[in-house]
């Protein structure tokens, strides 16, 4: 409720144009669904992002090093939030009145304090349901 709150008040009331996903290499909570440990009532929380564990575990397997597939994984989740931020109904809302309302994903590293722009960005309805198409549907190589 809060989150859909500060979308609601940002995009109806402050008239924003843009929304960033932001999140963090070495997300513990990350960390424990690819290890799929068990901690309790944060499983709940937790739980779509070993849904992304499930449909992307080949290109996760495929890497190696354990810190590189966390980072990976951490980029998934954000590509993932961008998508949950733009279906919700005020983003929608925004686009059908040919609102301005652009949906970026960046992650940011706690090692050096930079944060990066995934590249990852949806400005319409078209847009968002491309981008879920090819992160929901992959392939495996």
């Amino acid at each position: 409720m809060n989150c859909l709150s500060v979308i609601q008040f940002a995009i109806e009331v402050l008239q924003i144009e843009h929304i960033i996903v932001c999140g963090h290499y070495n997300c513990s909570g990350v960390e424990a669904a690819l290890e799929n440990a068990e901690l309790g009532l944060i499983d709940n929380w937790r739980r779509h992002i070993q849904d992304i564990v499930q449909v992307h575990e080949d290109e996760l397997n495929r890497i190696d090093d354990f810190q590189t597939r966390l980072n990976k994984l951490c980029e998934l989740n954000v590509i993932e939030q961008v998508l949950n931020a733009a279906e919700t109904t005020f983003v929608q809302k925004a686009w059908k009145k040919a609102g301005e309302v652009t949906v970026h994903g960046w992650i940011y590293d706690l090692r050096d304090g930079l944060i990066r722009d995934l590249d990852v960005r949806v400005e319409n309805a078209e847009q968002m349901r491309h981008l879920k198409r090819n992160f929901w549907n992959v392939k495996a190589n």
